[in-house]
């Protein structure tokens, strides 16, 4: 039986930038796909108290100008920080890992990850290194396989030219051509947090029984961590397409959620909790926990999301540009805002790099006739941008 939706506070975005209250959180909404095609592609601990009232906003941070550190990627999906500032990027359809210099500059290939099936949406997506990578080289990585997509433990080799899957921690997640959700996160918690999509099923995201349409939470072994509401890997339910997954310093889970065709959503995690779909969407409907932030499909379709300067910073694919969400306790506390719109296309991937600024992954030459924008020179890329708090 589906619970009734839980009330609370909610700014709801309407075309791009008008703002208005109404009961509930704030959530954003999916980009839109062609006519009988559907579109593409938080924590709080496990124990964590339902969010506090949100403290009187201040100035919102801003956006430095962006600078390139590396073009010419092809397809890139996950992103993830080593101990020495250098980063891991995943290519979703070669199945291939780099290695970006951490002041930028050319691309170094790791390895080809084994057993990566590219379809629509599904191949390598998510990354994420242990936070023991320096004394045992593994990178957590969620893989769209033939039969079935799971989340592996890859070891990379000490000279960074080659990698082995070392052992496979999740499996039995259904596969399909689109809707795998892919987002990896490690929580302040030090487990291992994942996004999975209802595999184009939705019937999957309020089925107990399936792994899709789910947010996972597993200890870095594979083991199911005490916390989990029912012992199982499953930490919450009824989700369409998560691909974002952030942590507030106050240990907020929020997570993006790609909707149908009226609402994304932005949503904060909590243990065993039903966020609706597919009964619910957005605001469209009574089940479920409400999202913290909508917004409509064209403005958005949000994939990678990241904390940083007191805001969430949400990558959106049919939106083309990178959304400002300014949040505290796990509520919204202002305006959506906007920044980059159209200037570098489709946004995937957003990360907070070890100096504090983002480091932002294009999407242009992942289906560029679908829903997207054709690539520009030099696409795709990665920008390193600082944010500003005044």
């Amino acid at each position: 039986m589906r619970s009734p939706r839980r009330q609370g506070r909610r700014l709801n975005l309407e075309g791009v930038v008008a703002v208005v209250a109404v009961t509930g959180l704030f959530a954003l909404s999916g980009c839109t796909a062609p006519a009988g095609r559907e579109t593409p592609d938080t924590p709080v601990a496990s124990s964590s108290p339902a969010p506090a009232a949100p403290s009187a906003p201040s100035s919102p941070a801003t956006l430095g100008v962006p600078t390139e550190l590396v073009t010419g990627l092809e397809a890139p999906w996950g992103l993830t920080f080593l101990p020495d500032g250098s980063a891991l990027v995943s290519e979703r359809i070669s199945g291939r890992i780099l290695r970006i210099p951490s002041n930028g500059g050319a691309a170094e290939i790791v390895g080809v990850v084994p057993g990566v099936q590219a379809t629509s949406e599904g191949g390598l997506l998510g990354i994420v290194a242990s936070p023991d990578f320096a004394e045992e080289r593994t990178v957590f990585a969620s893989v769209s396989g033939a039969d079935e997509n799971r989340i592996v433990a890859l070891r990379i080799a000490d000279d960074h030219r080659s990698l082995t899957i070392d052992r496979v921690l999740v499996d039995g997640i259904q596969t399909a051509d689109r809707h795998h959700g892919g987002r990896l996160a490690i929580g302040p918690d030090g487990h291992l947090w994942i996004g999975t999509g209802d595999a184009f099923e939705p019937g999957n995201a309020a089925d107990d029984a399936s792994l899709n349409g789910k947010i996972l939470r597993i200890a870095l072994d594979g083991s199911i961590p005490s916390g989990n509401p029912a012992a199982t890997a499953i930490y919450s339910s009824g989700h369409r397409n998560v691909q974002g997954i952030a942590f507030g310093p106050d240990g907020t889970a929020y997570a993006s959620e790609l909707g149908h065709r009226t609402w994304d959503e932005v949503n904060v995690l909590r243990p065993g909790a039903d966020y609706g779909w597919p009964e619910t969407e957005g605001i469209a409907g009574s089940t479920g926990e409400a999202p913290i932030a909508t917004l409509h499909p064209d403005d958005a379709s949000p994939s990678g999301v990241a904390y940083a300067g007191g805001s969430l910073w949400i990558g959106a694919l049919g939106g083309q540009r990178l959304w400002q969400l300014p949040v505290d306790g796990g509520a919204a506390t202002g305006e959506p805002i906007e920044h980059l719109s159209g200037t570098f296309g489709r946004i995937r991937t957003v990360e907070v790099a070890p100096d504090g600024a983002l480091w932002v992954v294009t999407s242009n030459t992942d289906r560029a006739t679908w829903g997207g924008t054709a690539p520009r020179d030099g696409d795709d890329r990665i920008l390193r941008i600082e944010v500003v708090v005044r």
